[in-house]
C-alpha cells in the first residue's frame, strides 16, 4: 500500500497533508510513503526530514499519482476550482483524501469522480467522539481563531491590555466575539491573554460556561431560536427575521466594541449577515472587524472576500484560509486528523471501505466513477438511488 503526499498547488496555499513525524505511524500500519519532493518547503518540512522517516521522494506529481494508491492533499477543490490543486492521472480504485469543499463544489466533484478514484472529503466527518482525532475542522479553526486575534491586535489603534504607566492608566480593549465555536472560543483564549475585556454570543446557551472558563463574558439575548445544531453537530441557519432581530439587539455591543471578530457560518449555505453596514457605521473609527466567514460571503455586510475594506474609519477584514498563514502548526494539526482517518481505513495492512461505519460513509463523496454522498447527489439533482 503506497501512500503518496502531494504538493499543493492551491494559489497561497502553504501548508502539507502530512508532517514527517506522522510517517513512522503510517508505516507500521503497512503503508509506504511516498512524498513529491518540495511538499513540505512552505510549511516547514524539507524532503530531508521526510526521507530520515522513512519516506521516498518522488520527483514529479505523475510520478507520484502514478505510483500511490492513497493520495492525501490538503486542498484538492476550492472555491475556485478552476484554480485548484490539479488531480489528472488519477484512476480507478485509488483513493484521494483531503477538503474538497463538497457542498460548494458539487458539479466539480462530479467531473472528478469520473477518474474513478474513492473521493473522501474530511470537511463531511460526524462530530461524533470516534472521530475527535480527525476532526480537521476544528483543527484548521483553532488556527484561525487564533490569528484572526493578532490580526486585529496589529490592526487596532490602541494595545489590548490595561496598562498603569507613570503616563497614565491605559484602560484594555474590548472585544465581541460572535460565535463560541471552536474559531470564537479560540479567538476569546487569546484576546484574553493579550489583556483584551472580551464579550461573546453564540445562539446555544450551553456554551455559556465555555466562555466564561476562558474569561469572557457571556452576552445574553433574548431570542427565541430554532434548533442551533443539526444532528451531525453542525450549525442550522434561521429565519431572515431571526438575524434581523439579532442585528437590533446586538448594535450597542457591536458599537462599544473596539474589536470584533465574527466565526458564523452554515456548511452548504452563504454564511448570516450578523452585521450590517449601519451597525459599522455606529463604531467608533479605529474599530476594527475580523470577518472569519469572509469566504461564504461574510457575516459583515461590508465585507470584502480577501480584501481590507475601510467605512468611516472602521476597518473591515475578509481574510481567507488563515490557517494556511501558520503553515508549521497547522499542518502539524491536520497530518494528525487525516493520519488517524487513513488508520480508521486500514485493516490488516490494506484499505478496507465498511460502508456500515458512519465515518467511512459519511465522507465518501464518490467511488467506481459515481457521486455517492446523499447530499451531493440532492445537489446534483439526482436521487440517491444514482449512486449505484
Amino acid at each position: 500500500m503506497i501512500v503518496g503526499v502531494a504538493k499543493e498547488t492551491y494559489p497561497d496555499e502553504s501548508r502539507v497533508a502530512l508532517v514527517p513525524a506522522s510517517l513512522p505511524a503510517l508505516s507500521k500500519e503497512g503503508a509506504e510513503l511516498r512524498i513529491e519532493t518540495g511538499a513540505g518547503n512552505a510549511a516547514g518540512y524539507p524532503d530531508e526530514h521526510y526521507t530520515e522517516k522513512g519516506g521516498k521522494l518522488a520527483a514529479t506529481r505523475s510520478e507520484l499519482f502514478g505510483a500511490a494508491d492513497v493520495v492525501l492533499l490538503v486542498r484538492a477543490y476550492g472555491p475556485e476550482p478552476e484554480r485548484g490543486t490539479e488531480l489528472e492521472g488519477l484512476r480507478s480504485g485509488q483513493l484521494v483524501i483531503g477538503l474538497f469543499d463538497p457542498l460548494y463544489e458539487a458539479k466539480a466533484i462530479d467531473q472528478l469522480a469520473r477518474t474513478g478514484a474513492a473521493l473522501f472529503a474530511l470537511e463531511l466527518l460526524p462530530r461524533i467522539t470516534r472521530a475527535q482525532s480527525m476532526d480537521v475542522l476544528s483543527s484548521m479553526a483553532t488556527v484561525a481563531g487564533y490569528k484572526a486575534v493578532l490580526i486585529a491586535a496589529d490592526l487596532a489603534p490602541r494595545m489590548f491590555p490595561m496598562l498603569i504607566t507613570a503616563a497614565g492608566t491605559l484602560t484594555p480593549a474590548r472585544v465581541f466575539v460572535i460565535g463560541a465555536g471552536v474559531a470564537g472560543l479560540q479567538a476569546i483564549a487569546t484576546a484574553r491573554r493579550l489583556g483584551a475585556v472580551v464579550e461573546a454570543f453564540d445562539l446555544r446557551p450551553a456554551v455559556r460556561e465555555q466562555v466564561e472558563s476562558l474569561g469572557g463574558k457571556f452576552v445574553e439575548l433574548p431570542l427565541e431560536t430554532q434548533e442551533a445544531e443539526d444532528a451531525g453537530g453542525y450549525a442550522k441557519a434561521q429565519e431572515e427575521t431571526f438575524y434581523r432581530r439579532q442585528q437590533e439587539m446586538m448594535t450597542r455591543v457591536v458599537a462599544q466594541s473596539d474589536v470584533v471578530i465574527t466565526t458564523a457560518a452554515v456548511p452548504g449555505q452563504k454564511a448570516p449577515v450578523l452585521i450590517s453596514k449601519e451597525m459599522v457605521l455606529g463604531m467608533a473609527p479605529g474599530s476594527v472587524i475580523i470577518d472569519l466567514a469572509a469566504e461564504r460571503g461574510g457575516n459583515c455586510e461590508l465585507t470584502e472576500p480577501g480584501e481590507r475594506v475601510v467605512e468611516h474609519g472602521v476597518t473591515i477584514l475578509g481574510p481567507l484560509n488563515l490557517a494556511a498563514s501558520v503553515p508549521y502548526h497547522a499542518s502539524q494539526m491536520y497530518s494528525r486528523n487525516i493520519a488517524s482517518f487513513l488508520t480508521h481505513l486500514i485493516k490488516n495492512g490494506k484499505i478496507e471501505l465498511n460502508l456500515e461505519d458512519e465515518i467511512t460513509r459519511e465522507t465518501l463523496l464518490a467511488r467506481d466513477g459515481k457521486v455517492v454522498h446523499p447530499k451531493l447527489l440532492e445537489l446534483l439533482g439526482r436521487a440517491p438511488t444514482a449512486a449505484g
